[in-house]
Order: structure tokens, then sequence, then C-alpha cells
């Protein structure tokens, strides 16, 4: 089957199953994992500017896609023509099917079962004792964080953290000074780069809140790359009830 993913995560997943570059066919840009293979797969575009005329000339079998990642016009433009599997992954369950479903649709039944466990394991980690409020940012000028609705949240939760803006929606802008009440502030490396000359910036004025920088990919990266981050979670974690 010759497949062409729009969606990062989900490239990494397919490889990670086991499909080749002879059946991925086409990827966006930020696909970026595994570094080692991912770079001989042809580039369609990034994930909200797919170039449509590319893909309709490899004739892929079928394209997955992302609702969120990807352009609703875009994806139904796509749909006039090919087999699209449109993904929609908010929890640890969402991710658990996905990976399952892919596993049926290319025969990989056995490496999709693996994956799902070494997710379960990832999150089986001793929790933090107190819920401790975090404010998770993702872009600078303006500062946005991310509401109850997101994955990214979904995972704070995972990890026994409280998302300080649980109660705001998608990806809002917030103002330094509505985190001074947090007990973290986590910096993610992506979207946004954030660097350590952020964090005095940031702590000038939530003098109270500890900052870090945090991987932005073990947060908001769905599918298989979940059940390599069992040490970065477990090794937070202990770092921060040492902190506290």
């Amino acid at each position: 089957m010759r497949v062409v993913s729009l969606v990062p995560s989900i490239t990494e997943t397919l490889f990670d199953l086991g499909l080749t570059t002879d059946e991925i066919i086409g990827r966006t840009k930020f696909c970026i994992h595994p570094k080692e293979i991912v770079n001989k797969v042809e580039i369609i575009g990034g994930t909200k500017n797919l170039n449509i005329e590319k893909i309709k000339l490899l004739k892929p079998d079928l394209i997955i896609a992302n609702k969120e990642e990807n352009v609703k016009e875009q994806v139904e433009e796509l749909m006039k023509d090919f087999k699209v599997l449109l993904t929609n992954i908010e929890t640890l369950e969402d991710n658990y099917y996905i990976i399952k479903q892919l596993g049926h649709i290319f025969n990989k039944e056995e490496k999709a079962q693996f994956f799902n466990l070494k997710t379960y394991e990832a999150f089986d980690i001793p929790k933090p004792e107190k819920k401790l409020k975090v404010a998770y940012l993702i872009w600078k000028n303006p500062y946005m964080t991310i509401g109850g609705d997101t994955f990214i949240s979904r995972i704070l939760e995972e990890l026994g953290f409280e998302n300080m803006f649980k109660n705001q929606k998608r990806y809002p802008e917030v103002q330094l000074e509505d985190m001074k009440e947090a007990d973290l502030i986590f910096l993610s490396s992506e979207p946004f780069p954030f660097r350590e000359k952020h964090i005095e910036e940031i702590q000038e004025v939530c003098k109270n809140p500890k900052i870090r920088i945090v991987d932005g990919e073990a947060f908001s990266w769905y599918g298989s790359h979940l059940a390599k981050c069992g040490n970065y979670y477990r090794e937070l974690l202990e770092e921060i009830n040492f902190e506290s």
C-alpha cells in the first residue's frame, strides 16, 4: 500500500510499526522521525499548506490526516480523489485505538500491541504526592498556553499534574501575571523554541513558580512516540518531587 502521511507523529508511528520507504511515499516537512529514514521520503509541503498537486502525482492508496494538524479544506479536497483516514486523537484511549487501527490496516497487529503496552508502562510511574498546578506555555509574543480540551492537557493529567488553564479552550493567550499562582511553569521546546534565557524573563514577573523547559514532543506527539518517553517522564517527576 502506498501511503502519504500528513501528520508527523503518524509518520513516526508507521515507521515504528515496520512500514518502509516503499510504502510511505509522502510526508510533511515537519515529519522528522525517525531521522535516519524519513529523509528518503518525498516532502509534500507543511501540515497546514499541503502541495495538493504533488500529492496527486504520487497517487497514494491511502492518505492519513489529522483533524487538528491539517486544514479542513485541504483534506476535503484530497478526499475527492483519494481514500483519507482522518484521525482525531484527544486522549490516551484515542491513542490506543489509532495505533491498534493502524496495526490492523497494515497487518502489524503484534507491533501495535507492543507499542500500546509500552505506552501504558510509560505512564505507570509514581505521580507527585501533591497535585501541582502547571502553566504550560507553547508560544511567546504573545504567550500562549493550552486549554483543558487539548491532548497536551490530558498528558499533564496522566502524569499527575493539574493544568492551571483547564477551564479554557484550545490555545488561549495569557499574560505573565496570569501565571503567578502556578506551582510550575513548563516552557515547551516546540512549537516555540523556548530557551534558558526565557526562564529569566518570565521569572522576573512570576517569582514563585518553578520554571523549566520540557520536551514538547513528549507532551504533544501521539502515536508510538509516547511509548518511548517512559524514562523522560520518570526522570521529570523524580526531579520535580525532589525540588518540591
